[in-house]
């Protein structure tokens, strides 16, 4: 057992990425429009004038991203595939892109020659337009699983010799609930936003929650039994998730209405996924029929389709209060009030920049202990990342200087240590996100994750000082001997270390 503060041996580490946010190259060597495409071109505009025709223009310049890699230390770095880079049409009888498999393979033999695993996910969230067009998209259950898992088999056959790290499916959470309730993602569905031409909010969600899982299935169940023998490869999913304190502490509406909003928000996939069965009672009972049944077949798929890990997408946490009325049919978060301060205005968490998270490592130790406790699986951290307070206004040379995300990423990483050694939570590896500042989505090129400084107008990357800083707090923290043995703390350590290269940060 590892002491309090210190990681496992063999704990893997490095950053994250997804294709359409640093990809860009979106019409070159045959790739396919997906859904984000059209979304980012929307008139009026949805992603606050941003696409991802250029992105970081990672397609031309993985090597320089490569390099970054390797001199920040990271053992292994997680990406996605674009599906429509790889079939751009998308069905399990469309063609194969060639120059897709060729840049995909070019970047996995890069991480190879360099000493860094490849963790691919095959879905971050980018569904080619084609299949939407063609039948709705995920908002059909059979026809959708049945093209993801040719998708899948073509991933497993070209790239499976050297990715022996899978995961199917990130955050199909967001996925559901941002694409076709809200609508503030692609394909941007909704009967609740204005900016929404069509959808249904009551209903649309949970056909694609089910599409999504049973998706997921098929490719695991596939990797099962074709590959896994041969290849000896892992497969699992990246789930999102807050923890929810209660907003009052001393009232038992607030504690259940804490445990109904993680059952809604992670229980929904994670249960049918991980335990093979229903759907939290507490989502039955509030959605009835708009819920939609698994059949004895799609039980039996469900336990064939064991997987190897849970990956954990975890960002912040947050207060949930009960509401004392019944649920609107449009409710997606278990009919609970969600704050950032609880009854008597404690804040959650200190500020970040962006308002929906808060630094909440107390909580992020109480969900490691949650999931593993109900799931049983060993945990990767698939994401965790901020921006720094007011970085999307900073020039470059104050920006580098992000020791909030340090200090994030410090007492996140103790929280992981806490939870193994004191809690008896298996957490297996971490990947901070992310590599590089990137398209954030809706909130297009302002929000900044990245631990590299990405100047937007002429591509050039800047390593932050939290890009380097990340090894030595793996070091410290898995035994190794580092530099600066007598600084009591690591973020102290690499700001006095870079204090000559930089000037003092403003305070």
């Amino acid at each position: 057992m590892p002491a309090p503060n210190q990681l496992p041996p063999d704990f893997e580490w490095g950053f994250a990425t997804a294709a359409y946010q640093i990809e860009g190259a979106a019409d070159q060597d045959g790739r396919g429009k997906s859904i984000w495409d059209t979304f980012c071109h929307l008139e009026p505009s949805r992603t606050k004038g941003a696409n991802g025709d250029v992105a970081c223009d990672h397609y031309h310049r993985y090597e320089e991203d490569l390099d970054l890699l390797s001199s920040y230390g990271a053992k292994a770095y997680r990406f996605s595939v674009s599906w429509s880079r790889i079939i751009p049409l998308g069905g399990r009888n469309d063609p194969v892109n060639e120059a897709g498999i060729s840049f995909y393979n070019k970047l996995i033999d890069s991480l190879v020659a360099r000493g860094i695993t490849p963790w691919v996910t095959l879905y971050h969230w980018d569904l080619p337009q084609a299949l939407h067009d063609r039948y709705g998209g995920w908002l059909d259950v059979e026809e959708s699983q049945k093209d993801f898992e040719r998708y899948a088999r073509v991933c497993f056959e070209r790239f499976g010799d050297r990715v022996k790290h899978w995961i199917t499916l990130n955050e199909p959470w967001i996925v559901s609930i941002f694409g076709y309730a809200t609508g503030i993602n692609a394909p941007g569905r909704s009967s609740t936003n204005e900016a929404a031409s069509e959808g249904d909010s009551s209903t649309e969600p949970w056909i694609v929650g089910k599409a999504l899982i049973m998706s997921h299935a098929r490719a695991v169940r596939l990797y099962n039994r074709e590959f896994r023998a041969s290849q000896r490869g892992i497969i699992g999913i990246s789930l999102n998730g807050d923890y929810y304190e209660p907003w009052d502490a001393q009232d038992n509406r607030d504690k259940a209405a804490a445990e109904r909003r993680m059952q809604f928000h992670i229980g929904w996939f994670a249960d049918p996924i991980f335990l093979a069965r229903d759907y939290p009672r507490c989502m039955r009972e509030q959605l009835g029929e708009r819920l939609p049944p698994f059949s004895a077949d799609e039980f039996s798929l469900l336990r064939e389709a064991e997987v190897d890990f849970y990956g954990m997408n975890y960002y912040t946490a947050q207060f949930a209060r009960h509401r004392p009325t019944a649920p609107s049919e449009i409710d997606f978060v278990g009919n609970v009030d969600e704050l950032q301060e609880n009854r008597s205005g404690a804040s959650i968490g200190e500020k970040s920049g962006v308002h929906w998270l808060r630094s909440c490592p107390e909580q992020f130790r109480k969900h490691l202990t949650r999931i593993y406790r109900l799931y049983r699986k060993p945990i990767y951290i698939t994401e965790n990342g901020c921006p720094c307070p007011g970085e999307d206004k900073m020039p470059r040379d104050e920006a580098v200087r992000d020791t909030y995300r340090i200090r994030y990423f410090e007492t996140h990483l103790d929280a992981i240590a806490q939870a193994i050694s004191h809690d008896g939570a298996v957490v297996k590896g971490y990947f901070a996100w992310s590599l590089l500042d990137n398209l954030e989505w809706s909130d297009g090129y302002g929000v900044r994750f990245g631990v590299t400084y990405t100047d937007y107008d002429t591509l050039e990357r800047t390593p932050k000082w939290s890009a380097r800083a990340l090894k030595k707090l793996f070091d410290e923290r898995m035994g190794r001997r580092v530099q600066d043995q007598n600084q009591n703390s690591s973020s102290l350590a690499y700001q006095n270390q870079n204090r000559t290269e930089s000037p003092k940060p403003h305070m």
